[in-house]
């Protein structure tokens, strides 16, 4: 399995257009696995970040890279972002489960792989435990967005979907944030989550070893000024 991401700029008009109808599944797209859209979401906010209606995301699992390159040039949706930011990964572990995702990704921390990261979280959110959740992350968001070593990071909603998408200089940097003490707002958060019952009916916290990348947003490449990745 193979997942891409794609964010891009296309105005509120457009952007709304592809919210209101439904994602793309496996019958209409060949090699599609799973996917989801949502509007873009600044992170460290919590609920008072306003949606950035002109500004949507893209997240899919596919069967190989071919599928991803026939979507990107012959499908509408695939058009839509081709004038944005997109990043393919490998997943190299995760935590949860989500339609598409293969039952033999590793679950635990630990990955050989030391260099670059790309991090998406996915969920459906249990709308009575709304308040509860955007309480939780606030400081989950806050840790993220000073945190050494995160190079870039958004918020995806298409409510009751949920996402999150990070791209991290080194396993050892997101490892620090993700589980560390020293900021504590998403161990906190972990801790919440279990032991309330789960803000969710279903997430998925995956980890990528990313594979390509193009593309710009907000008039640069957020990988482009970096070294070479470390494998």
């Amino acid at each position: 399995m193979i997942a891409s991401l794609h964010i891009a700029d296309v105005g509120p008009r457009r952007s709304l257009a592809a919210l209101m109808r439904r994602p793309p599944t496996p019958a209409t797209i060949p090699g599609l696995r799973q996917a989801q859209v949502g509007v873009g979401a600044e992170l460290g906010k919590g609920v008072k970040a306003p949606p950035q209606f002109g500004r949507i995301g893209f997240v899919g699992f596919w069967d190989d890279e071919d599928a991803i390159d026939s979507f990107e040039s012959t499908h509408h949706l695939g058009a839509l972002f081709a004038d944005g930011f997109s990043v393919r990964g490998e997943p190299l572990r995760a935590h949860g489960h989500w339609p598409g995702l293969p039952d033999d990704v590793p679950t635990g921390r630990h990955t050989e792989h030391k260099g670059r990261s790309l991090v998406i979280t996915l969920a459906r959110l249990r709308v009575r435990r709304a308040p509860a959740f955007f309480k939780a992350s606030a400081g989950a968001e806050a840790s993220l967005l000073k945190a050494p070593g995160v190079i870039w990071a958004t918020a995806l909603a298409r409510p009751p979907f949920m996402s999150t998408c990070s791209l991290w200089e080194s396993t050892k940097a997101l490892s620090t944030y993700a589980y560390g003490h020293a900021e504590p707002g998403h161990p906190d958060a972990i801790h919440t989550d279990d032991a309330s019952g789960g803000f969710h009916h279903r997430s998925a916290f995956i980890r990528f070893r990313p594979l390509a990348f193009r593309g710009h947003l907000d008039g640069r490449n957020p990988l482009a000024e970096l070294a070479p990745a470390d494998e």
